[in-house]
């Protein structure tokens, strides 16, 4: 078959299963405003590619397949290279950077179309509103309260990307009851019951757990359920940050998947993985629970991103009554020679089940100055240094950043994240934010924020041959796409908004590393955001079409 009756071929057979899927034949159109021409087009539903051409009007894809004989405003040949969907990000942290990052470069250079936001329990609404006058260093200037507000000053800002926002359990909480160690009264409950049922009205799609952080790590079990009720009544997607990904792994998806069971709500595991050597070997065990319940009908599906490090803030290796209350109250016990001698004592045994010693705990962030040479080292050397233990010098950290400490933990083996990147459950998220290489860099972050779904593609997909290129694809794009219920984005369909990446499959990888965090990837020439350029020839364009995604 000669390569013109190929396209022709393959190109309908497309349009007639998006045919079928909408219920109407797509009519062509005789011009459009853009048409990307000869490239290898992905559908992405796990489908393989044909090459074919992809024609966009204003934010709308107007044709998929053979557009000769068609004008366009703009033509781009992109023979040789892959036209798939944007990716959408399935777990990411942004809704807080977003406003200091609106262009989302760590973002769009890999190809993110679209971000869900409001992960692991935490969310930038709903917030008690700040005066007019007001500016929040952590949600920035502009103020809100409540879904609504929120979606109405992201939209003001101009972001270059979409998001879908997930509300916080945690946020809700702490706002009904503080950071307090006991269970909610049936009043607390109640309001918070009514803030999130508000939420989900308003357009958030779910809500999220962070069951190992304050103020989630204090709610029992009985309160998420309740909660989920709410979540599975307007359709919306539960996203947990389990209570463990450690020692008490298996625990913690028995009760995820409990509340699915109990409430009917749509379960999603958060960045699944098995922390430190000695919990590696449960990895298999807790697949094997997900899959069993996928088979009893709870609907559980996973996320999972491609490096054997995680990132989180220093806090999470003290238990939690020394959490209790807040920056406020931990800076308390650090003073209180009893209490801290006790986290002195308790820390070892925590770092050695998680992420397994002092030398895997690097430090990304300090919000001290004096502490600054800290960044990059990790707690063993640190401690060497200053001549004290390492649990000394976690703690000296803490105080010295009134808490306000982020490091990196390589905890993870190199096969369980093939494992779980393999399995079909799982999709990718990033657990990264907008940011971008701007001002004089202080902090090393987690590099996925930049390099996760170019490492996917070139590393695990490329070179590993973990699976095929449009599986791959399935997993950054329709797969999550379903999971928040974005109904027109996540493939290319007549129709469907026109969120498009353009890259090489031969050379897209990712360049961020743990040393140089912050470096863009390569191979991803075109970037496209209901229908326009955010990268243009490898080059981000400055425009800002996203939109606040309601559910």
């Amino acid at each position: 078959m000669s390569r013109l009756d190929r396209r022709q071929f393959l190109t309908g057979a497309s349009l007639f299963a998006a045919a079928c899927a909408t219920g109407s034949v797509p009519r062509r159109v005789d011009r459009s405003d853009l048409l990307l021409r000869h490239g290898t087009v992905f559908v992405g539903d796990g489908t393989p590619g044909f090459v074919g051409d992809v024609a966009i009007t204003n934010d709308r894809i107007v044709w998929i397949g053979d557009c000769r004989g068609m004008t366009a405003a703009t033509v781009l040949d992109v023979d040789g290279l892959c036209v798939a969907p944007g990716f959408v990000d399935i777990h990411t942290h942004s809704d807080r950077s977003i406003f200091r990052h609106p262009g989302a470069e760590s973002r769009v250079y890999q190809g993110v179309t679209t971000e869900v936001t409001g992960n692991c329990g935490g969310s930038a609404a709903p917030r008690d509103p700040l005066p007019p006058t007001a500016a929040d260093p952590d949600d920035g200037p502009a103020p809100w309260s409540d879904v609504a507000s929120y979606g109405e000053a992201w939209a003001r800002q101009g972001i270059a990307l979409n998001q879908a926002l997930l509300v916080g359990h945690g946020t809700l909480r702490r706002s009904v009851l503080g950071d307090v160690d006991r269970p909610a009264t049936e009043a607390e409950l109640a309001a918070m019951g009514r803030r999130l049922d508000l939420a989900l009205t308003q357009g958030a799609i779910g809500m999220s757990t962070g069951l190992e952080y304050v103020p989630g790590i204090y709610a029992p079990s009985s309160e998420i359920t309740v909660l989920a009720r709410i979540v599975a009544r307007h359709g919306g997607l539960y996203a947990s940050h389990m209570r463990s990904e450690e020692e008490r792994l298996l625990t913690a998806i028995d009760e995820v998947l409990a509340v699915g069971r109990d409430t009917g709500v749509r379960v999603q595991v958060s960045h699944l993985k098995a922390c430190g050597r000695g919990n590696w070997g449960k990895l298999d065990a807790a697949i094997q629970r997900l899959e069993r319940a996928r088979a009893e009908g709870i609907d559980v599906m996973a996320d999972a991103y491609p490096y054997t490090a995680y990132s989180t803030t220093l806090t999470i290796l003290l238990e939690p009554w020394s959490r209790e209350g807040g920056d406020d109250a931990l800076m308390q016990r650090l003073n209180d020679p009893a209490a801290r001698a006790r986290m002195l004592a308790e820390l070892p045994a925590h770092v050695a089940a998680d992420p397994g010693g002092f030398e895997l705990v690097v430090i990304a962030n300090v919000d001290h100055p004096p502490h600054q040479d800290c960044v990059g080292k990790d707690l063993a050397t640190i401690a060497a240094v200053w001549k004290v233990s390492p649990a000394e010098a976690c703690l000296r950290l803490l105080d010295g950043s009134r808490g306000n400490v982020s490091y990196i933990g390589h905890g993870m083996a190199d096969a369980g994240v093939e494992r779980v990147l393999q399995h079909p459950l799982v999709m990718i998220g990033s657990d990264g934010s907008s940011q971008a290489p701007v001002g004089r860099q202080l902090s090393r972050p987690h590099p996925r924020s930049y390099g996760t779904f170019p490492r996917v593609l070139g590393t695990y997909c490329r070179d590993r041959a973990l699976f095929d290129l449009p599986t791959a694809l399935a997993k950054m794009t329709s797969m999550p796409a379903a999971r928040a219920r974005l109904a027109d984005r996540g493939s290319l369909r007549v129709g469907n908004a026109a969120d498009l990446v353009v890259f090489d499959a031969a050379t897209i990888a990712d360049r961020a590393t743990y040393q140089e965090p912050q470096r863009y990837p390569v191979g991803m020439p075109h970037v496209l955001v209901n229908g326009r350029f955010v990268v243009r020839d490898g080059v981000a364009t400055a425009l800002r079409p996203g939109r606040f995604l309601r559910r």
